[in-house]
Parts: structure tokens; C-alpha cells; sequence
């Protein structure tokens, strides 16, 4: 019959009588043991649930004694105090404690946490350890030390829909891409700073201009055009592409002051209500691509988020909407948003008349050889034909090179095409070969007859 397998703590008892069995048996006192005490201590291990590898000298002194004392139980590692109960603070808890922090960042953990008993907001029997509230507000960000005397914080409100969005972007649970590895994604989202609406808001894999700028397209088609868009600091807000976009749709854009976390409040709320309502009840099945957790997303923004009553507010975010939307400045039929987004870029067009974008090859026209285009594109539309511009006039787009066609395509004389001939017209002689000097196919002509008779 098998031996039961040992449990961690026995493993772990196990492991320091290993490191003080050849000493238990010397008396106190002994000469030399502290030569032994600091040999031992100088060496490395392997020790069990642990990646460190070496013993301090008073550690193994410690389990000496306590061995001479009380034998090989006492070589067991201490339980918890409170095993069997979950140190996760309640959702409501960790509601509470974020935002009293929040809005009173000098107060200090046992202050926090007196604050909210006192209150009666929390039951008298719920557990709040002081190091569980500490992780959790340095998560947040709120443990940061902040000069809370020198700056003039005030909350702010626009009265009408449309006046002021927000838009940040919070780290977001990992989901498959292909098999079974899986990648982080990232949540960019804007809110209507009047309404708490969400115009639109999407899961994607990075958090650079390239993902940012279709949310925001997205954004500006479902709920308007804001007249101004308060963003963070990162360097998908401070992109040129998404200056000149706003610029063009008359947006006033602006940058919170670094390290400022009060002035975004709101969007920081909204991810909070995610992270507590929204991320804990995904299933695999919703984690099983990107495109499977924006449908959850979503429907929990219509279907949840936008009928709850909002504690600020004192109604839902779709009711105050309907009732201060009026003012709202919609995307009008003559603006072509998909144009307006294209990224641009320029290239100089190689002697093959290819350009390279984004490690592909894309073919152009021959005249262009040599010559420095504009490229305008969507990236995420990867393999998608390309704008090309060149002096400021649409020429052409491009497509993707097809090496393999181009292996029966008929050549054109580069004379003609500088000539703007139509290569067409061009009468192309067959030559087998190059050569410098001509060859007299009538004498090799006669030495092979000549071969024949012999």
C-alpha cells in the first residue's frame, strides 16, 4: 500500500530537520556550533513552496531551539489566524473604501476604515484588514503621496449632453486569439461627462492611436460630436492624427495635467462599476476571443449600465439623456468619417514601384519611381488597398504586390514611359541575350554542316 503524499506544512517540517538534524543532538553550548550555525547559512536550497534559496543564521538557530524544545511540531509552519475565511473584502467594502479615499485622500487606512464602521455602512462582524485595504488601494492608485493643500479641487457638471467627454483607457482581462494562448486587452472608453452616457466604448489589444481612433469614430456616430474631449496624458491622446481629427470636426481637445487622477473622475467611476458589476460575471465562453467579450460588453452597457438608476444623478443615464440631448451636434450627411480617420504616412516608391507599409509591399504606377508619396490608410484594415498621394493629388491605390502575376506581365521600355508613349505601340523586339558585339549565326551555321559530313 501507498504512503499517504505529505502535506505542504510536513514538507516544509521536513525540510528544516533536514538543515538541523546533524546539530540537535549536540548539547547548548557546544564549541564550534556557531562555526557550523554560519556554514550552513552560506549554503544554498531548494526550499519547498519558496523561491528563496538561502537561510538566515538566526532562522536556523530559531528551529533549533524550538526543536530541543518541542520537537518536530514545532518545525510545522503557523496557520493562519483566521483560515477558512475569505480575506476578500465584500464588493459593497471595497465600494466604500475607494471612494472615501477618493474623496478624502488624507486619511489614513485605520482612519478609512473606522470611518466607514462609524457611518454604519458596514456590518459590525465584516472583517476589513488593514494590509487587504492597503493592496487594494494601491491598486487604485489612491496610496500615491499628493500635496492635497496647494491645488483647488471643485467637482464640475455641463448641464447638456455633448458639452464634454471623456475618454481613458483601463487594463482588461486576457482572452484567446488563437488555440489556446491568449493575450491582454485593454478597455478604451468615452462617457458623456452630463448624461454618464457611454457613446461607445471596446475591448482591444493595445492601447495606441491605431485602436484608439476607430472607438472614437464609433463614438462619434452612435451619440455626436462633442464640442470638447478631455483625455489623459498617454501618448495614443498626444498623436498629431488625433489633434487633426478633432480639429477638423471642430473638437476642442484637451489634456488632463499629469499625475491628476481627481479631474477623471467619472470615467474612473465607470471603470470601477466594471470591474465590481461587469468583469466578474464573464464566462469562458464571453473570454473566448475579443470579439466575444465586446458583445458581452455591450450588452451589458444597454441592457444594465444605461437603465440603472445613477446614485449622482438620481436617474438613469438614457432619462437624462432624453432630457438634455437637444443640443447634441451629429455627424452630418456630407462628412465621410471613414475618410476623415486614414492614417497618413509618407513613403518614397522603390525602382521596383512597390512601397513598403506596415512590412507589406504595395505596387504603384512606374512613373512614380524614385518619388516621395503620401499614403493614407486604415490600418485596421491590414492588406486593404492604400491611398497614394503625391503633390498634394489623389493618384492611384495601390494593392498588395502579386509576385507571382508579375511573372507574366510583358515589360515596358522605360524610354516610352518618360516619353509618355503608350507602351502599347512600343514594338518589342525578342532578344534571347545580351551582348556587346553581334554574332554571325551563318558561321557556326556552316562548321556544324561541316561536322555533319565528316
Amino acid at each position: 500500500m501507498k504512503n499517504d503524499p505529505l502535506d505542504h506544512g510536513q514538507k516544509v517540517a521536513l525540510f528544516r530537520f533536514g538543515v538541523i538534524s546533524d546539530l540537535v543532538h549536540l548539547p547548548p553550548g557546544t564549541r564550534g556550533l556557531y562555526e557550523k550555525l554560519s556554514d550552513k547559512a552560506a549554503r544554498t536550497y531548494t526550499i519547498p513552496g519558496s523561491k528563496r534559496t538561502v537561510i538566515a543564521q538566526e532562522t536556523i538557530r530559531d528551529w533549533l531551539k524550538k526543536y530541543r524544545k518541542n520537537g518536530f511540531d514545532s518545525l510545522l509552519p503557523k496557520q493562519r489566524s483566521d483560515r477558512g475565511k475569505s480575506r476578500k473584502l465584500p464588493d459593497e467594502v471595497t465600494d466604500l473604501l475607494l471612494t472615501e479615499k477618493e474623496q478624502h485622500p488624507e486619511l489614513t487606512i485605520p482612519l478609512l476604515i473606522k470611518k466607514i464602521r462609524r457611518n454604519c455602512q458596514v456590518a459590525s462582524d465584516t472583517r476589513i484588514p488593514e494590509s487587504t485595504v492597503y493592496k487594494l488601494l494601491a491598486r487604485n492608485g489612491l496610496m500615491e503621496k499628493k500635496n492635497v493643500t496647494t491645488k483647488d479641487h471643485r467637482r464640475f457638471a455641463y448641464q447638456f449632453a455633448g458639452e464634454l467627454m471623456m475618454s481613458d483607457v483601463m487594463h482588461g482581462p486576457a482572452v484567446r486569439i488563437e488555440g489556446n494562448k491568449k493575450r491582454k486587452t485593454y478597455l478604451i472608453a468615452f462617457i458623456d461627462d452630463a448624461t454618464r452616457v457611454i457613446p461607445y466604448a471596446a475591448f482591444t489589444h493595445s492601447e495606441n492611436t491605431a485602436s484608439f481612433m476607430p472607438v472614437l469614430k464609433q463614438a462619434l456616430m452612435r451619440r455626436g460630436i462633442p464640442q470638447r474631449l478631455f483625455v489623459d496624458n498617454g501618448s495614443a491622446f498626444r498623436s498629431q492624427h488625433l489633434s487633426l481629427v478633432c480639429a477638423k470636426l471642430g473638437i476642442t481637445l484637451i489634456h488632463a495635467k499629469p499625475y491628476h487622477a481627481q479631474a477623471k473622475g467619472k470615467i474612473e467611476r465607470w471603470f470601477r462599476t466594471v470591474r465590481l458589476q461587469f468583469l466578474p460575471m464573464l464566462s469562458e465562453q464571453d473570454k473566448s476571443s475579443i470579439d466575444a467579450i465586446n458583445r458581452a460588453l455591450w450588452a451589458y452597457i444597454e441592457t444594465e449600465y444605461h437603465h440603472s438608476i445613477h446614485r449622482t444623478l438620481g436617474e438613469s443615464p438614457l432619462d437624462r439623456w432624453a432630457g438634455a440631448g437637444e443640443k447634441v451636434r451629429y455627424v452630418e450627411p456630407g462628412v465621410d468619417l471613414d475618410e476623415l480617420f486614414l492614417f497618413e504616412t509618407k513613403r518614397k516608391v522603390m525602382k521596383d514601384r512597390t512601397i513598403s507599409l506596415n512590412s507589406k509591399l504595395y505596387e504603384v504606377d512606374a512613373v512614380l519611381v524614385n518619388e516621395t508619396v503620401t499614403i493614407r490608410y486604415d490600418p485596421s484594415n491590414q492588406g486593404k488597398s492604400v491611398e497614394v498621394c503625391h503633390q498634394g493629388r489623389h493618384v492611384q491605390h495601390a494593392k498588395l504586390v502579386d509576385t507571382y502575376a508579375n511573372c507574366f506581365v510583358k515589360r515596358h521600355n522605360s524610354e516610352s514611359i518618360v516619353k509618355n508613349e503608350n507602351p502599347k505601340t512600343v514594338k518589342q523586339e525578342p532578344q534571347l541575350f545580351e551582348s556587346s558585339h553581334p554574332v554571325d549565326f551563318s558561321s557556326i551555321t556552316k562548321g556544324m554542316q561541316e561536322e555533319e559530313d565528316v
